[in-house]
């Protein structure tokens, strides 16, 4: 139906693409998780409480795994409207239907939201249904007990993980079968 008023209403014109969005916050702040011992050996680890951080931006097609991610300092309707400006030059020649959560700074009246793209929300308080909150669960895994000194060490560990997420990656986390099948009855 999005594509349809896309293209039929709007007079849009280029490929139709379904995108997940949301962002997550990474800080110093050590991310602490489960660690193999020894039976009755009590786990330890060193933990940082340095309260700096960045976010992360970042939208993945379903269909094909493809992930675009930009940091951030804040996250506020005005670096969510820099982030859907270079996600629009970026995929220019499509029309990308983006679903996201109800954040504040997502529904920002003073947001201008570039032609090629269709915001979709989904429904209050209900992460569950947005399969990129799965991408960022996975991305912190890798994190888990580094203690970076610096924002910038911090930055340096993110690109790395990034990397090592190739789309082949991540479609295999956000390729929920519900919603290939939705989008292939839609047309896109």
């Amino acid at each position: 139906m999005l594509a349809w008023y896309a293209i039929a209403v709007l007079g849009l014109s280029g490929q139709v693409r379904f995108f997940c969005q949301d962002e997550t916050r990474i800080g110093l702040k050590t991310i602490s998780g489960r660690q193999i011992t020894a039976k009755g050996i009590k786990p330890k680890g060193k933990v940082q409480w340095q309260f700096k951080a960045t976010y992360l931006y970042g939208i993945v097609e379903p269909a094909t795994g493809e992930p675009c991610f930009y940091e951030f300092t804040h996250l506020n309707s005005d670096c969510f409207q820099v982030f859907l400006n270079l996600v629009s030059q970026q995929y220019n020649d499509s029309i990308l239907i983006i679903q996201l959560d109800q954040a504040g700074a997502h529904r920002a009246k003073r947001l201008q939201i570039p032609a090629n793209i269709i915001l979709l929300f989904q429904p209050s308080h209900s992460p569950e249904t947005n399969p990129i909150e799965r991408v960022w669960q996975h991305f912190k895994l890798g994190l888990r007990w580094q203690l970076p000194k610096s924002l910038d060490e911090l930055r340096s560990l993110m690109r790395a993980r990034l990397e090592a997420m190739t789309p082949a990656v991540i479609a295999s986390i956000v390729g929920w079968d519900s919603i290939l099948k939705a989008l292939s009855v839609a047309g896109i």
